[in-house]
C-alpha cells in the first residue's frame, strides 16, 4: 500500500476533527492544530502522489508525514495520559501511532514501489 492512500484520508480526518472541536468547544487549539498538521498531512501525500504518478519517490514527503505523525502521537499521547479522555486525545493518540509505525515501515523498506511496466 502506498502511503498516500493512508495520509491523504488522515489529514482530512485531522481536519475535520479541528473543526469539529472549534464548532463544539470554541477551542482554537483545536482549530489550529487540525487544519495546520491535517493541511500539512494533505500537502504531503499530495506530493507522494505526483512524484507516484513520476515513478518516483518523495522521502521529503514521507519524512514530513513521519514527523507529523510522531509529533501528534507525542502530544496527543500526553493529553490522553493527563485526562484520560478518549476523545478526541486517545483517538488521534492511537491512530497517529499507527501511522507513525506504517510511515517508519515505508521508509525502512524503500518508499513505495512501482508495478513493472508490461507491455
Amino acid at each position: 500500500m502506498h502511503d498516500f492512500c493512508f495520509t491523504i484520508p488522515y489529514g482530512l480526518v485531522l481536519v475535520c476533527g479541528g473543526i469539529v472541536g472549534f464548532a463544539k468547544k470554541g477551542s482554537i487549539a483545536s482549530l489550529g492544530g487540525g487544519l495546520g498538521t491535517g493541511f500539512l498531512l494533505i500537502l504531503a501525500g499530495y506530493l507522494s502522489l505526483q512524484a507516484f504518478h513520476k515513478r518516483k519517490n518523495s522521502y521529503f514527503a514521507l519524512i514530513v508525514e513521519t514527523v507529523c505523525a510522531a509529533v501528534l502521537t507525542w502530544v496527543m499521547g500526553q493529553r490522553y495520559m493527563e485526562t484520560s479522555k478518549i476523545m478526541p486525545a486517545g483517538v488521534v493518540a492511537g491512530i497517529s501511532a499507527l501511522m507513525t509505525g506504517f510511515y517508519l515501515f515505508k521508509i525502512a523498506t524503500g518508499g513505495n514501489h512501482f508495478p513493472s511496466k508490461s507491455e
